[in-house]
């Protein structure tokens, strides 16, 4: 296997346990196990992928839901592997924390833009590339949000490769100065390697915790309640964008700079 191609076609299914053409057009990414269980669950579809790194799901009308693992490690991973399948449109449902006051817990986050500060992405383009997601598919995840007299919130998201940084006060001003919504760990990385793949993508992400005070830190319980009051929502407006976007939204085209 000489070109990347060739070794993306080879692994999608190594890692995931699914052949290339059982994916759909469209795919939602996860990081959570519980998404890919309620989506199989939704449409009485399969799982697969069970022993592998990763597990999918497709439903009838070819909607693919694939939980990559955490971190701008395994984000650059998945993207480099749909190289293989060059998907329709890709939406990141995503856990962050909140930075301002505005981003609650509960709310949702559409990304306008993510400062690169994993490292991962330098390895595709130079740091002076923004890391944004494609304007159409957030256009559409928008309306679905609105039609459903939700607020949501937008704004820059700082994403990182540090899963333990709450304790570190220097960080925590640092994060201050950039003026940032959200701090996350994929969001960067999805958009840069997607970038890089000519894969349209876009980013939902639900505040789970506000990190920037001691008692905003995620707790195993404090999770397990944001999860069983918001998690199902957030997929469900994943499901409806994706599945009526080949349909009703605008053509999304590629540009590269």
């Amino acid at each position: 296997m000489k070109t990347k191609l060739e070794i993306a076609k080879n692994w999608l299914p190594r890692y995931t346990g699914t052949q290339i053409d059982e994916f759909g057009d469209y795919m939602l990414l996860t990081n959570f196990h519980s998404y890919v269980n309620d989506f199989s669950k939704k449409f009485n579809c399969e799982i697969k992928g069970a022993g592998h790194p990763m597990q999918t799901s497709t439903n009838a009308d070819g909607l693919s839901i694939i939980n990559f693992g955490i971190g701008s490690a395994n984000a650059a991973t998945i993207m480099d592997l749909l190289a293989a399948r060059s998907p329709k449109g890709v939406l990141f449902l995503g856990k962050c924390g909140g930075l301002k006051r505005s981003a609650e817990i509960g709310h949702f986050i559409l990304p306008t833009a993510a400062i690169r500060g994993e490292g991962t992405s330098n390895d595709y383009k130079p740091p002076e590339v923004p890391a944004l997601p494609s304007f159409k598919l957030h256009k559409f995840v928008s309306d679905k949000i609105a039609d459903r007299n939700l607020e949501y919130r937008t704004g820059v998201v700082y994403t990182t490769n540090r899963r333990v940084w709450e304790w570190d006060e220097k960080f925590k001003a640092y994060l201050k100065t950039l003026s940032t919504i959200a701090i996350d760990m994929e969001t960067a990385t999805l958009f840069i390697v997607g970038l890089v793949n000519e894969i349209p993508r876009g980013a939902l992400l639900m505040v789970s915790d506000t990190p920037m005070i001691p008692e905003g830190v995620k707790t195993e319980e404090s999770d397990r309640v944001v999860t069983e009051k918001y998690a199902r929502l957030h997929l469900a407006i994943g499901i409806e964008a994706m599945t009526e976007i080949g349909e009703k939204g605008e053509p999304i085209k590629h540009f590269t700079y």
